[in-house]
């Protein structure tokens, strides 16, 4: 058997930072650090951080006053940055930059009253806090649609302006159909400058496009709860490539490689390389032989943390 790596895999730019932020936040102040959701949607990362002394926490209300706050890479609503001053917390904010570009957006567009529909999936964090940055008034409002049908039941005017925004980890392809229903059913359509769907959501997927040509099943190394997890599975599994989500080695099962010659292998953005090491190590014991490294998009992405938190 050959492992076949995708390229690029794992860790994003985001991800990094965030991670950074939590660390050098417990370097600095110490225990207990206090995270709003999970930093990232990974049970290896946040369990580790668990052990450091991080309590993640869904209820800002429950932190004592004075705490240090640090909002995940999803991103928060108003709401909860209202909630975190009248406690007087100390705040880092560890959202995703391409996430807060859309934060941005969405604030403007309600600040001039453009209805906006939002692209996602209900009850995600980086959902509810893109939403929660939609001051809604009589005059206009942000409803979410997940899939083709909730665009054709909108009442909006179709001759008046609509705006529409995404969430950054979504399938381009089913985000690219929906907006094409946007465009057919509403004369008038505001688009982001820039898509919405990250540059990391979008390298993975691509990446994945050329392992489901190569291999007879593939391994997605992520957590349930990860959305840009969850879309690689998808795309390998509509290629007619079986495909398994895995949060770490243990979750292998020797019956899935029978008779299959290419393995293909990635991760979701929030999953560390060190996962996919074992998970490699693993398949070998199982007999893979070779290793063989995808081409693949190079990233140089980096942001920067607060100034605060930056002890290197």
């Amino acid at each position: 058997m050959n492992i076949i790596l995708a390229n690029p895999r794992g860790f994003c730019a985001g991800v990094d930072r965030a991670i950074e932020i939590t660390n050098n936040a417990l370097d600095l102040f110490g225990p207990p650090i206090y995270v709003k959701h999970e930093i990232v949607h990974n049970k290896y990362v946040v369990d580790d951080l668990k052990e450091k002394g991080v309590i993640f926490i869904e209820d800002v209300e429950t932190i004592p006053e004075h705490s240090i706050l640090i909002y995940s890479a999803h991103g928060v609503s108003n709401k909860i940055i209202d909630q975190s001053e009248k406690r007087n917390l100390k705040v880092f904010n560890a959202t995703c930059p391409l996430v807060t570009k859309v934060h941005m957006e969405v604030s403007r567009l309600s600040q001039k009253n453009i209805n906006t529909i939002l692209i996602g999936h209900k009850g995600h964090p980086e959902v509810e806090g893109t939403i929660g940055r939609y001051t809604s008034s009589s005059d206009s409002t942000i409803i979410l649609v997940e899939n083709e049908d909730d665009v054709e039941k909108l009442n909006f005017d179709v001759n008046s302006e609509i705006a529409y925004v995404t969430q950054t980890t979504l399938s381009i392809d089913d985000t690219q159909n929906i907006i094409k229903v946007i465009k057919k059913k509403f004369k008038n359509v505001i688009e982001p400058n820039k898509g919405d769907i990250c540059y990391a959501t979008t390298n993975r997927q691509n990446a994945v496009k050329e392992l489901t040509k190569k291999c007879d099943i593939i391994f997605v190394v992520g957590s349930e709860n990860s959305s840009n997890s969850n879309r690689l599975k998808e795309i390998s599994t509509r290629s007619g490539v079986p495909a398994y989500l895995l949060d770490s080695a243990n979750d292998l099962d020797i019956k899935w490689l029978a008779n299959k010659k290419n393995i293909g292998l990635t991760a979701g953005a929030s999953a560390p390389e060190v996962l996919v090491q074992s998970i490699i190590s693993k398949l070998k014991g199982f007999g893979a032989l070779n290793i063989i490294n995808s081409e693949g998009t190079e990233e140089n992405v980096t942001f920067k943390i607060p100034k605060e938190l930056n002890i290197k």
